[in-house]
């Protein structure tokens, strides 16, 4: 935990910008994007890749340092077979095509999940992704895919019972939060989910304790910078006390002389 940017805000109070340092999106709306407009789901979820690139572009040029965006969920195999199908297939195309992209512009790329029921081909293309980019510090994407948040605190609570079995009873919330997918990345500040539900659907349970919600109709397939930039205002707006009071928060923002968030750019300018 020592060398991780993860703290958990129920043990201490992490520092708060104008900008979330991290934002995690649950992208809902594909199928009904589709739908409204006469086609089949799939078509939805290719053009929703669209929206993820402008989802990346818009957290560089905005200084945000991790975008989580939650892909498929460990409920979605229930979905029709045919879907998964091109799901899976969209997933290996996708990083084929912008695996060098993504490492010409710095970005780091992560997939947490459990990836046991992925074939193999595509769990290693996975791997070759993120031993790439392993170094890179622009922004950390990290893309859930058979994801769960109580499968993250199950697989969580296996892996430090092996590592301190000697402890067994007397473990500490950081020692979970170390075991935890995104143990290397703080807490998102904030969550956005598109499509209208108001609901984080099992995803980032441990994590998303003390982030910002923020709930837009808008179909991910339409999520764009503008969309992007409404979301950030909407969390500049929300008093972060973490526990504490309003009198608290202003005398410690008194105290740390706390100046007035940058305003976001008008112009998102050249894209990555």
């Amino acid at each position: 935990m020592a060398n991780s940017p993860f703290t958990s805000s129920t043990c201490e109070i992490p520092d708060v910008a104008g900008v979330p340092r991290h934002i995690a999106i649950i992208m809902d709306g594909n199928g009904r994007w589709a739908r409204k407009r006469f086609m089949p789901r799939v078509a939805g979820h290719g053009r929703g890749v669209e929206a993820v690139r402008s989802a990346i572009r818009g957290c560089i040029q905005r200084g945000v340092s991790y975008l989580t965006l939650f892909a498929f969920s460990s409920e979605n195999w229930r979905r029709p077979a045919d879907e998964v199908s091109f799901l899976m297939q969209l997933f290996i195309r996708s990083l084929q095509k912008e695996i060098d992209r993504l490492h010409e512009n710095g970005i780091r790329f992560r997939v947490v999940g459990d990836l046991t029921r992925f074939d193999a081909p595509l769990v290693e293309l996975i791997r070759k992704a993120e031993a790439r980019t392993a170094d890179n510090d622009k922004l950390t994407l990290t893309i859930a895919a058979n994801y769960g948040g109580r499968w993250d605190i199950m697989q969580a609570v296996d892996r430090m019972l092996a590592k301190y079995p000697e402890q067994r009873g007397g473990f500490s919330e950081e020692q979970l939060s170390a075991e935890l997918s995104l143990n290397y990345g703080p807490e998102p500040d904030l969550f956005i989910r598109t499509g209208g539900e108001q609901r984080v659907s099992n995803f980032l349970l441990w994590q998303l304790a003390y982030s910002e919600l923020y709930f837009t109709d808008m179909l991910w397939p339409d999520f764009d910078e503008a969309a992007l930039d409404d979301a950030i205002r909407s969390y500049r707006t929300r008093e972060r006390r973490f526990g504490r009071t309003s009198e608290q928060l202003c005398q410690a923002d008194r105290a740390s002389g706390k100046a007035d968030a940058d305003p976001l750019p008008a112009d998102p300018g050249t894209h990555a």
